[in-house]
């Protein structure tokens, strides 16, 4: 034990804990950080070995037997049915099933979508309700069998501290040096600070911004293998990663269709691993997204306000040095086409990822640190309660080409900076002014590449600089940059996006077509690109012969969606469950059309059907649809015989055999069975037109 690590023990015992016994167990175990000190913290709070090497024994022992692994469900499932009851440590959901009228719990390893939960578990854990919590519970089994349930909670206690007191916080903060809290915040998430130059240390620190200051914007973007997505997916239960896929309304902000707030309400980072890959299906969600940004509120029908800071990281597969030379390519080069300049201009601070270290265990501490949910607690608790805002407003002091966006990305910066590393305390000038000079820094890296983008000077003041306590004007410059004349003064195009003659040869007897839009007029060189985006499509009427391939529903509907709100769907012979597959293709076919809200469907029975399988099966349609917010409509017509699917923009599509029209696969592990466009087709015709009542 060194000097910090006898004052930690002091000032914070019970809430430490040696990180090398983290990495020891962590390696073999595929287990959230947290979850895992909440253990090492319960059986190792000693610094003797012996009680050490017992304890970690226990904690291996409580990971073999209470840990569910999503290998071993059966085995855990099964272990419940034998015994009656057993506890395990597993990430609990719960959900409102709409059909059923109740709530159920899902286990994620233990792999049941269906466990009873009493009211009281997930009032009192809002958690449980967005995104999961981990937790220990004790899953009972159910030998009633009149009830459609076999297994239920019996008790949940969630892997957090049940009580924190910032005051014990602040006055432990009080008798430590600004450099030796650095260090213990460092050692904390596993690093040891005597291997890291203090640059690279407050880009470290700079990564914890979003868990303490509410509606912080942030980025990193640098080479893979940096732990970007560390610090949001293992160190704090109250952040939640989204890792890729699609980015919606619904999940992000609010359900219309449920009435529910999404995640900004119930976690304090939302953080987007790999941007570059997120899908934004609804150009709604982008709007929202700028207005929830800004201010932290946005309407949805209902006026929505919420805490949660935005992250954003991912990789950036070109070298820095030739992105800032370049006329070309920015630094915001990963972003989805999707996140404009007004996304952009909201980012509070860039954190220069290519600075960070790449993962190693050189870098990995083996002294004390705080338990990861202990310094989570305190960084909840200062996102919720405290405002150091007011204070970095008295003290601070901007330069003239600081503008209304810059001045409270940097306020929020230094504010945030103020939380992690002086609760309860005042920062010295000098040390102030070290939290301005990042701030302005990071914030500059920001709008040097919004003004590399803009073909105006809108974006031109970027000499941002501060005020030292002198009262000598201080301009702040980003490393990578300084000297790159193409980021400091990018070439300027027109409104048009003519180049010069010399940079591209134009015919003068073939005009590049104009596509005109709410900002400017922009020549293109693809003509058929502007064709196909402007053409209607035409009626078709042709036969798929039997064996075909190349049919999928998203082929056949999806250019006659443009614009379309409604679907409906006549088909009366949805009721296999292969028909019922069918229809689950394609609904994923209309509802990449942003604009799609609802859909219905109907159909009939007949007497060998069984009504009550196939009402659940399409419940569980309705409720996965009403996670995407899409409203299902489902109505029996006994009498119904025609197969038509009805679009609320006029058009009609007529298919002779309905949805199915395709053949059985020879063998479910073949090509085809899964990508309709391989799959061979049944003969059937299809007519589309424009129904008589458009």
């Amino acid at each position: 034990m060194d000097s910090i690590d006898k004052k930690l023990n002091d000032l914070f015992g019970g809430k430490v804990v040696r990180k090398d016994l983290v990495h020891r167990i962590k390696k073999g175990t595929n287990v959230p950080t947290f979850v895992l000190e909440f253990l090492l913290a319960r059986y190792c709070a000693s610094d003797d070995e012996a009680e050490i090497q017992a304890g970690m024994e226990a904690v291996l022992d409580t990971l073999n037997d209470n840990y569910v692994r999503p290998n071993e469900a059966n085995k855990a499932q099964s272990k419940v049915a034998t015994k009656g009851k057993y506890r395990f440590i597993d990430k609990v959901h719960v959900n409102y099933v709409e059909k059923d009228r109740r709530h159920w719990a899902a286990l994620e390893n233990f792999d049941s979508r269906k466990v009873a939960i009493g009211e009281k578990f997930y009032r009192e854990n809002d958690r449980l309700l967005q995104g999961g919590l981990w937790a220990e519970v004790t899953i009972a089994y159910n030998d009633i069998e009149e009830d459609n349930y076999a297994f239920y909670i019996e008790d949940l206690r969630p892997i957090q501290l049940s009580r924190f007191s910032f005051e014990q916080y602040c006055e432990g903060r009080k008798s430590c040096s600004r450099e030796e809290w650095i260090n213990i915040i460092l050692r904390s998430v596993g690093l040891e600070p005597s291997r890291l130059e203090h640059r690279v240390k407050m880009h470290f620190i700079a990564r914890l911004l979003p868990l303490v200051e509410p509606n912080f914007n942030f980025i990193e973007l640098g080479p893979r293998g940096t732990g970007k997505s560390y610090f949001f997916s293992e160190f704090s239960p109250y952040s939640t990663l989204i890792s890729g896929g699609q980015a919606t309304k619904a999940t992000l902000f609010y359900n219309n269709q449920r009435k529910k707030i999404g995640l900004v309400g119930y976690w304090d980072t939302v953080a987007f691993d790999e941007v570059g890959g997120i899908k934004v299906k609804d150009p709604d969600t982008i709007q929202i997204m700028k207005d929830f940004m800004a201010n932290g509120r946005f309407s949805r029908g209902v006026e929505v306000i919420a805490d949660a800071s935005m992250a954003f990281v991912g990789n950036l597969d070109l070298s820095v040095e030739q992105i800032v030379n370049s006329d070309v390519y920015d630094l915001f080069q990963p972003l989805p086409k999707e996140f404009d300049l007004a996304v952009m201009d909201r980012f509070a601070c860039y954190l220069p990822g290519w600075e960070m270290p790449k993962n190693s265990s050189d870098f990995l501490t083996a002294n004390y640190g705080f338990i990861t949910d202990y310094l989570a607690e305190a960084f909840h608790y200062q996102l919720k309660q405290t405002n150091r805002y007011e204070e970095v407003s008295k003290r601070i002091r901007l330069g003239r080409a600081v503008e209304g966006r810059d001045e409270k990305g940097i306020k929020k910066t230094v504010a945030a900076f103020l939380k992690i590393l002086h609760p309860g305390v005042t920062a010295s000038d000098e040390e102030f002014e070290e939290y301005v000079a990042y701030a302005v820094e990071a914030r500059r890296r920001v709008k040097e590449q919004m003004n590399k983008r803009k073909s105006d000077d809108e974006f031109a003041r970027i000499n941002l600089s501060y005020v030292s306590s002198s009262g000598e004007e201080v301009v702040v410059y980003c490393p990578e940059s300084k000297e790159a004349s193409a980021t400091q003064e990018p070439i300027r195009k027109n409104i048009h996006g003519e180049a010069d003659e010399e940079q591209l040869p134009v015919d003068d007897d073939v005009p590049a077509p104009v596509i005109k839009t709410k900002e400017n007029v922009v020549k293109v060189a693809d003509q058929d690109e502007i064709q196909a985006e402007t053409v209607e499509p035409e009626e078709q009427h042709f036969t798929i012969h039997y064996g075909a391939t190349g049919y999928s529903y998203e082929s056949l509907i999806s250019p006659y969606l443009v614009g379309a709100k409604s679907v409906e769907i006549e088909d009366p012979y949805i009721r296999l469950s292969h028909q019922i597959h069918n229809f689950v293709r394609f609904c994923e076919a209309v509802i990449k059309t942003p604009t799609v809200k609802t859909i219905r469907l109907i159909t009939s029975y007949d007497e060998d059907t069984d009504v009550k399988e196939v009402a659940e099966r399409l419940g569980e349609v309705k409720q996965s649809l009403l996670e995407l917010d899409i409203k299902l409509d489902i109505k029996v017509n006994e009498h119904l015989h025609d197969r038509e699917i009805r679009i609320d923009n006029g058009w009609v599509v007529k298919i002779g055999r309905g949805l199915d029209f395709y053949q059985k696969p020879d063998s479910w592990f073949g090509i085809g069975t899964h990508d309709l466009m391989l799959r061979k087709c049944l003969e059937t015709k299809i007519d589309i037109f424009k129904g008589t009542g458009d």
